[in-house]
């Protein structure tokens, strides 16, 4: 199992709708490529104010490695990566295999 951990900070120019449509293109990936096994998404509700301005959290779970590696280039995440980039003052992205 890989999880992919997907934090946002927005430009501050960004408006609420275009927020609005980042977070349905990126929450509708799960349906667009088999390669997720599931996707969650939230935004930053920690009272620590330690969030340094990331105020989305995109939490993807693939089988594997080799999952994570075709959900990368496949064509519909490169075109929200796309359709992100003009709004995404910085990204933060993780990804590791769970211990327990």
């Amino acid at each position: 199992m890989l999880r992919h951990v997907v934090l946002i900070r927005f430009k501050p120019e960004t408006g609420s709708a275009a927020i609005a449509e980042i977070e349905r293109a990126f929450a509708a990936l799960e349906l667009k490529i088999n390669a997720i096994e599931a996707l969650e998404w939230g935004t930053d509700c920690s009272p620590e104010g330690k969030a340094q301005g990331f105020t989305h959290c995109f939490f993807l779970t693939f089988a594997g490695p080799a999952e994570r590696d075709a959900y990368l280039p496949h064509p519909d995440h490169e075109a929200f990566s796309a359709l992100l980039r003009p709004h995404v003052d910085e990204v933060l992205v993780i990804d590791y295999a769970p211990r327990s």
